[in-house]
């Protein structure tokens, strides 16, 4: 099938019937019981499902017969996770639109590093208020611990409806959505032993003096457990919490650093320079989370996708 046939059938034979219908299926593992749930004949919603499979040329369960389990193929999977937003989309249209008609004001809570929150949103929230000027977004600054899930916990509870993070474990509450690749760089000075290398291995920081995050964040406990397995010990000589400590302390000549690379290519001070070495250490990617089983409003979602595109320019 052409991709122009193919997106044309999919265009035609995709709509929110289908859409319920396959959920309600995945769920439930049963025609019967899916179309009683619906309040259809196990006929129509046999149908719809069969509509959906033709459109997108895959069929999305599997149907063991008799009184066994319909499973989900791939296909089927992809096609429900997709759905799920899809729906939560369109009723999420409905509540913003009595929120408006109500005056009520619209509010998105966003917990944020503090690279996020100097590098990515206000570049965000520069053109998500051009389509939103009405949108209150309030930015809290919070980090994965040690000790906690930190932004996980507060948006299971509700208390955010998006926040940053790194590389978060799978979580059944939470769904992360990928941003941008943010592999770890060495911070130094430009006039620095190591400034004029060209792409050296991490290794090179051995025995040298390095500023780093405290052990309360997990990236640092990630970062120090990779130099252990590589055989890497670099001299920690000082500890901070504060990004912009960090780089003042490198740029005073206090010793070199391990950051992400978004905030190294925006380093605060023009003594400061960034080596990208030859290998990653470890992976490291920002992802935005928000909660799966609260429904996802129009605005956050508006919100979700200028940050995405504005951290990728």
């Amino acid at each position: 099938m052409s991709q122009l046939r193919s997106s044309y059938s999919i265009k035609n034979g995709l709509g929110l019937r289908e859409l319920r219908a396959v959920l309600a299926v995945a769920e439930l593992g049963s025609f019967r019981r899916a179309a009683a749930e619906l309040g259809y004949t196990q006929s129509a919603l046999s149908y719809q499902v069969s509509a959906l499979e033709v459109a997108l040329g895959w069929p999305l369960f599997h149907r063991p017969g008799g009184r066994a389990q319909v499973r989900l193929t791939p296909a089927g999977e992809a096609v429900c996770r997709r759905a799920r937003r899809a729906l939560s989309e369109v009723e999420a249209v409905a509540a913003d639109a009595e929120e408006a008609e109500r005056g009520e004001s619209v509010r998105l809570r966003v917990g944020v590093s503090q690279t996020a929150a100097a590098e990515i949103m206000p570049s965000a929230l520069r053109a998500f208020r051009g389509e939103h000027p009405g949108v209150e977004v309030v930015l809290s600054e919070t980090e994965e611990t040690d000790e906690s899930e930190g932004c996980r916990d507060a948006l299971r509870r509700g208390d955010l409806d998006l926040a940053f993070s790194h590389n978060p474990e799978p979580d059944e509450f939470v769904e992360a959505i990928p941003v941008m690749e943010d592999p770890w760089v060495i911070l130094t000075r430009r006039d620095s032993a190591i400034a004029e290398l060209e792409r050296p291995g991490f290794d090179v920081l051995d025995g040298l003096d390095v500023v780093a995050w405290t052990h309360r964040w997990k990236g640092q406990l990630a970062l120090e457990e990779a130099w252990e397995r590589r055989g890497i010990a670099p001299k920690i000589v000082y500890r901070t919490d504060d990004n912009l400590a960090l780089q003042r302390l490198v740029a005073a000549g206090l010793g070199h650093a391990c950051i992400g690379r978004l905030a190294a290519s925006r380093a605060v001070d023009p003594v400061l320079t960034w080596l990208s070495p030859r290998e990653p250490l470890s992976p490291r990617e920002i992802v935005l989370c928000y909660p799966r089983r609260r429904q996802m409003t129009a605005t956050a979602l508006a919100l979700i996708t200028a940050i995405r595109a504005q951290a990728t320019t």
